[in-house]
This record gives C-alpha cells, structure tokens and sequence, in this order.
C-alpha cells in the first residue's frame, strides 16, 4: 500500500470520517486490481 494512502487512511480512522474511508477503501481496491493485472501482463510477456 502506498505511504501516501496509508497517511490519508490513518488520519480518516482518527477523525472517523466514514465517507472518507469508504473512498480510500475503494481506491485501495481498484489499485490493488490494476496493479495486478498490470504485473500479470508483464510476467506473461
């Protein structure tokens, strides 16, 4: 995960910014997807 998402998701948890949370949440998963699939394509080649 990276550092600057880490910091943001820290300080939502710490304010309890739910909506904020949900958001960084997603945006960890569709990271997380793409890089994925962006590894998978480059180990394939």
């Amino acid at each position: 995960m990276p550092h600057w998402l880490r910091n943001q998701l820290m300080k939502a948890f710490l304010t309890r910014d739910s909506r904020q949370i949900r958001l960084l949440n997603d945006c960890w998963y569709f990271y997380r997807t793409h890089n994925f699939h962006v590894n998978s394509e480059v180990d394939s080649n």
